[in-house]
């Protein structure tokens, strides 16, 4: 009699063994996949360093990552000078001019020199969107590539791409904060013409961010000017 009921007590036992490694399996698998979103997110808020050159007690380092915000793939230049481990320095953003990428201030200023004595990290961005899928307009230099005046744009064809005022305000900030020791608490916004308008026009909408705003030759009277005028039809409605 025992002899007919084993086969059936192991094929019953072998059947909850599988449920239960299959609830493992899944389990395991779930496990794996959420860590994979996490990692990716993580990189994703990661940036590639490019270049980086010692000068003045300290490194001017080149990063490019993916932005979000602005759809595209971003460049930016940072300044971080030596520090003693643990300690957090006071940051500045620096916003340029027109025509410019993140290379002018970083290749033409000589801030370096200045930033290393001050114990200062000093980010400078780009002045716009880049990238093949990017809009742009070949018969103007004020507007599209190179000309992005650090707003978010509501009009098409610039509103998939052309989000600088979140890009400054946001990512920039959060990305800056995983990579360089930055007291978050000391930071400061400053630029030249576009980049002074910049430069103003973000750091009094955003006092909790930006503890100070300095600006030179700044692009103030949009409205009186015709440098700009098609950037403000297309582009700066925010």
């Amino acid at each position: 009699m025992c002899t007919h009921r084993q086969p059936l007590f192991v094929a019953v036992r072998t059947v909850a063994q599988l449920k239960k490694a299959t609830a493992a399996k899944e389990l395991i698998c779930g496990a794996m996949r959420m860590c994979m979103k996490l990692c990716a997110n993580f990189f994703q808020m990661s940036a590639e360093c490019v270049s980086s050159v010692r000068c003045f007690q300290g490194q001017q380092n080149v990063y490019k990552h993916h932005s979000d915000v602005l759809n595209c793939e971003m460049h930016f230049g940072a300044y971080i000078p030596d520090n003693k481990a643990g300690d957090l320095l006071p940051g500045l953003f620096y916003l340029s001019g027109l025509t410019c990428t993140h290379a002018n201030f970083m290749e033409k200023s000589g801030f370096q020199k200045y930033a290393s004595e001050l114990g200062v990290i000093v980010v400078h961005p780009d002045t716009s969107p880049r990238g093949p899928d990017v809009p742009d307009d070949s018969d103007s230099w004020d507007i599209g590539k190179g000309a992005g005046f650090y707003v978010d744009a509501t009009e098409e064809p610039w509103s998939k791409h052309y989000h600088m005022y979140s890009y400054i305000t946001r990512e920039l900030p959060e990305l800056v904060k995983k990579l360089f020791p930055i007291d978050s608490k000391r930071l400061g916004i400053f630029g030249h013409s576009m980049g002074g308008h910049g430069a103003i026009s973000i750091g009094l909408k955003n006092p909790d961010l930006f503890r100070s705003i300095s600006a030179f030759c700044s692009y103030l009277s949009s409205s009186e000017l015709s440098m700009g005028s098609e950037s403000i039809q297309a582009v700066p409605r925010c």
